[in-house]
Parts: structure tokens; sequence; C-alpha cells
């Protein structure tokens, strides 16, 4: 604050000392009957009082008169005789409060002893200070909430970086790049949204299950929980899609699900075990329109949350205005490996040997499309940093595609990277009924093989497709990865309020 600063000590403090000194400033409240009051009720944001007057000289401020209520959490103090400054912090932002012995009194004496975390409700007069400072001239302030933990000076070093995301609470306390990603991150949400169903798209949000019989939808390794009172096992959802699509088989053509989805799989900067995916279903569209809608969704929703096309994402320049880049999965392998040639691509002995060239593991059941991905990921994926659609995927790997009308061995099928990382994947939906029943069942093959991400046999959604469902596009986009994108975060852990951590030893 430009009148004031946060109270600090020269030297370190015990901790339990300062709880045991709060505890008794607590104790005092209790024995006057005063402790955590809850009748006062502010009438204003920091936030919104800084822009309204933005501008607005201290004379003609004075003039206003404007009177305020504003509560939230004191950050810094600095204690002047009879007169001193303070800055409380809200939602939306803080502002400096200025008080003085002979407004407030009693009240004056007691603000003395309030400590840097404590919560306060201060009510006044609006007023520019000799710097231009915005402040409340306050001629009431009460105790709200009494803190009985110090707040942290700093963070720094990999162990807090690690007590930040473990104590999200505080970090948003003190840390304002964590409380703008997560600002932003609502705005985000709240923008797809309304941006999927503004006309001419016109999407309906649904809700489906979180708890399935069959895991299905995904090719991932589920969660298993189990329901008492029926007495069997449930599967938190890998993907809501096989839900979503009964409901345009029901006559809901255009549906879309914002959701939480659940895998039982491996913690990195990329991966969280549950994550949000917006999930979306067009009847009568295919994966080149999906495409296209995927594409405006992110440049849109850069330019409206964060007012600019041109990104940063951990130092790489990443440019979400211009269209982006349609390449075939064989095409990619083929430009980063001229060494495998084009006759290769669909050997499965050549690819063994390329994969084991590579040091890229295989298991003896994998296919060529199988063998064909696992290069691409090793050896392509971590190029493509400008967004690229790559499309073409072998029908080995995607158990829910359709297949291509002039090459059944591949599928209308994309997905969407950007600076090394998938964002988004979209088909042309499988809508044949046999066709989804021999897929299935070769899934069941993978999974008695030992292949635990493989899919089950959905018998109901099958019954779903034999009574009919549209030619249909189908889209999931990785929030969580998105958000990332628009606020230039390196870890998934950076854009979850409460990423999952291993239990702290207490």
């Amino acid at each position: 604050m430009s009148e004031s600063s946060e109270t600090t000590n020269a030297q370190p403090v015990d901790e339990n000392r300062l709880i045991a000194e709060r505890r008794e400033k607590l104790n005092a409240l209790r024995e006057h009957g005063i402790a955590f009051p809850n009748d006062f009720r502010p009438d204003s944001f920091a936030g919104d009082l800084q822009r309204e007057t933005d501008g607005i000289e201290a004379e003609a401020l004075a003039a206003q008169a404007r009177r305020v209520k504003v509560a939230g959490r004191l950050l810094g103090k600095r204690v002047m005789g009879k007169a001193s400054f303070a800055r409380i912090q809200d939602m939306t932002g803080s502002v400096q409060l200025f008080l003085q012995k002979d407004a407030l009194g009693d009240a004056y004496d007691a603000f003395k002893g309030w400590d840097v975390g404590d919560i306060v409700g201060a009510e006044g007069t609006l007023m520019r200070t000799r710097t231009g400072e915005l402040s409340v001239k306050t001629d009431h302030v009460r105790l709200l909430t009494k803190s009985l933990r110090p707040l942290p000076d700093k963070w720094h070093g990999l162990a807090d970086v690690e007590q930040r995301y473990r104590q999200r609470y505080v970090d948003l306390i003190v840390t304002p790049e964590a409380r703008d990603t997560f600002q932003k991150r609502s705005r985000i949400i709240g923008f797809i949204r309304q941006w999927m169903e503004a006309p001419p798209r016109r999407f309906m949000e649904v809700e489906t299950p979180m708890m399935h019989v069959i895991p299905g939808g995904a090719t991932a390794k589920p969660f298993v929980t189990h329901h008492n009172a029926l007495d069997i096992d449930l599967y938190l959802r890998v993907a809501p899609e096989l839900y979503l699509k009964r409901l345009v088989v029901g006559g809901f053509d255009r549906v879309y699900e914002i959701n939480r989805n659940f895998r039982n799989e491996g913690v990195s900067t990329r991966h969280n075990p549950e994550f949000t995916m917006l999930e979306s279903y067009q009847a009568y569209a295919t994966y080149n329109e999906v495409m296209d809608l995927t594409e405006s969704m992110i440049r849109d929703t850069a330019q409206a949350v964060i007012g600019t096309t041109d990104l940063t994402w951990e130092g790489a320049a990443i440019d979400v205005g211009k269209s982006f880049r349609r390449w075939s999965l064989a095409d990619a392998v083929r430009e980063l490996n001229p060494e495998i040639g084009a006759q290769e691509l669909r050997d499965v002995a050549a690819l063994r040997a390329h994969c084991a060239r590579l040091k890229v593991p295989v298991k003896k059941e994998y296919g060529w499309g199988k063998l064909l991905l696992e290069i691409f990921e090793k050896t392509v994926e971590h190029t493509l940093v400008q967004p690229t659609f790559i499309t073409g995927y072998p029908t080995e790997v995607s158990p829910l595609s359709r297949a291509n009308d002039t090459d059944p061995e591949i599928t209308d099928r994309f997905e969407l990277f950007i600076n090394g990382k998938e964002l988004a994947n979209g088909f042309s939906e499988l809508n044949d009924p046999e066709d989804q029943a021999a897929r299935f069942r070769a899934q069941v093959e993978a999974l008695a093989h030992g292949d635990d991400e493989a899919m089950h046999f959905d018998a109901d959604y099958i019954r779903a497709l034999e009574v009919g469902l549209p030619p249909t596009g189908g889209l999931g986009v990785g929030i969580d990865r998105l958000v990332m994108l628009l606020t230039d975060s390196a870890s998934i852990r950076d854009v979850l309020l409460f990423p999952y951590m291993r239990p702290e030893a207490m």
C-alpha cells in the first residue's frame, strides 16, 4: 500500500508462540462477548470501488461524500500514533483504510491490537490520500473474525510450492497470481457455456451420471467403488460419452456437458486423477465440422477472456488466431521419421523394428495401428507447438470412432495438440450398432489379455444404437489444459483449486 506496509518482524518468530498470543486475544474477545459477530453487511467490493473512482480527483471524490461499507482480510497495517493506515482484501481486490483516533475512539485502540490475517469490517467515506491512493476514511470499524494462524511473509522453493497446493486457502490470500488464474478459469468456463448455447450453435447443457455400472466412453483405467444398498460395484466415470450419445438417440440433437471425470492413472504436470472436460455431440455433423467448432471456441475464448489470441505458454509463442494446421498421423510420422518408408506404415514387423530402434516399449498384441501411435507419441507429439489437428487415427486405437469411408483401417478422428500437449479429441461417431458391437468385443478381448484401460461391452449402449443414432460429431476438450494455455501455467496443479496430493503426515 502507498501509505502503509505490512508489519513484519526482523527475526523469525516461533509460529506456536504467535498462535498462542492470538488465542489469548480471542479469549479476551470471548470474555467480552464480541468474538465472531455475524451482523456486519458490506455494501461495496474493493475492486468495484477502484474501478468506479478511477480518474476522479481527490476534491471531486470528497465532494461526493460517498459512504461505503467494506469487509475483508487485513493484509497490512501501519500505526502512527493517532492515525493509521490498513489494507483489506476481498474477492475483487483490495482497498486502503484510513483510521483516526478522534473518529473511532475506543475502536481505534482495539484496532491497534489486531493482527494481519484478521477479517475486519469498516464503514466510512471515500477519499484520496496525498499520493492519490483510494481510501475509506473510516468512522466505524469492527473485528469480524480473529485469525489464529499468521500468514506467511512469502512463498519460495519446492517445499513452499507443495504448501501452496496443500493450503490453497492461504495461497489465494497471499499470491495475486493464483487469484488471477482462478478468476480467469471461472470466466473461461462461463464464457464457453454461453458460447456453446448461443445461436447458431444452440447446444443444450445436460448432466449425466458420475457413477457407472460399466466403465466406458474412453480407454482408461477406472476407479472402483461399492454401493452398499444394492451390493454392486460401481465405477467413477472415465467419460460421459456413451450417456451423451444416448441423449442424441433420444432426440436432443446438440448436447454438451462440462463435467468431472476420474481416471485411475498417473499423476504429472499434465494429469490429475480427477479433471474437468467439455464433451459435446452434434447430430448431422462430421469430425470436420467439429474441428471448426473447436478452433472457433478456443479462438473466441482467448479473445474474450484474455483479450488477445497471441499467447505465451511455457516460453513458447502460441497464435490461436490463425487457422489451425490439419495433418494426418501417418504423414506426421513420416515427416519426423524419414527412415520409415511409406510401405512400412502398416507393416507390423517393420514397425516393431522401428519401435525397438527408437526404444519405444511395446506389447506382443499390438497391431500396426497401436505401434504407429506409439511412434507418433514418442517422436512427433512434443514437436507440435502451434495448434495442430492430427487426423486419421487407426481404427485399432479408436474404438468409438467411425471408420473412414474409403479406408476402414483408419477413422475420422482428430486430436488437437498445442505446445506438445493434447487439448482435445473428437471424431465422427460410430453409429453402426453391429460395427460397434464388434469393436466392444475386441476391447473385451484386450481386457482379458491384461489391458486394464480397455472398454467393457455395454449392451444397453448397443441397444440405443439399434434404436438409431443420427450421423454425429463428438468433441472432448480438456478444460484444465485449456486453462493452462490461457493462463500460461506450467502444471495442471496451478489451475486446479485442490489438486490431488499425497496425504500429509500430521
